[in-house]
């Protein structure tokens, strides 16, 4: 048994949740279609650069959450994941997870996405365990920040350290399934890192190391 980590966004889903949810509320119109289309898509262009600065999107994406009520919210998050997420879970990603599963192993996502929109992602994907940045509650609502370190880049081995004390668990055999260069400080802890149909930087650094390269695309 060994402890499996999987990036979520063009890892287990053959898309990216974050954009996608953004794209949905101007589709939607639950925002200002234009501006908020424009900074949607800057914002995705940083984070495939790498210089995304985490607290500036998250307060962007989050701020939506402050503006409606949350059980229309909600509502509109159920029609997202049913229309936008499930055709972007391949039969490869489902196989892989049944895989680790049928092996005991415990399964954890971890993603620089807000867990508004992946914790029920995770759901779907039958894993438990996810580590996602928190929007925060207050009296039932969200005011669009955040509780804690956003789970990205280093933040993720931050984050990780902190679940794997909580658990008691270590990275003894561990996995982690990832398709960005912006994974790099987490997959060269884990005793096995795996890069999934990865970008040009981390391609390069797995031919490098020698990494597994895999595919789960649909």
């Amino acid at each position: 048994m060994a402890l499996v980590i999987f990036d979520l966004d063009h890892t287990l889903l053959s898309g990216d949740s974050d954009h996608a949810w953004g794209q949905y509320l101007v589709d939607r119109g639950l925002v200002e279609p234009a501006e908020h289309q424009r900074r949607n898509d800057y914002f995705y262009q940083q984070y495939k650069a790498g210089t995304l600065d985490i607290h500036e999107y998250l307060t962007f994406a989050l701020k939506p959450l402050t503006q409606h009520p949350l059980e229309l919210m909600l509502a509109e998050r159920q029609r997202f994941l049913d229309e936008r997420i499930k055709p972007l879970i391949s039969q490869k990603s489902r196989d892989l997870i049944a895989k680790h599963q049928q092996a005991g192993d415990t399964l954890l996502i971890i993603t620089a996405t807000n867990g508004f929109v992946t914790y029920p992602i995770a759901g779907l994907l039958g894993i438990e365990h996810i580590i996602a940045p928190e929007p925060e509650l207050i009296d039932g609502n969200y005011s669009g920040a955040i509780v804690g370190i956003p789970s990205f880049q280093h933040g993720k081995v931050t984050r990780l350290q902190q679940w794997l004390e909580d658990k008691q668990l270590d990275l003894s055999g561990s996995y982690f399934y990832s398709d960005s260069h912006n994974d790099l400080p987490l997959l060269e802890l884990v005793d096995h890192p795996v890069a999934v149909d990865p970008d040009d930087i981390l391609n390069a650094r797995a031919q490098q190391q020698g990494w597994p390269v895999i595919s789960l695309c649909l």
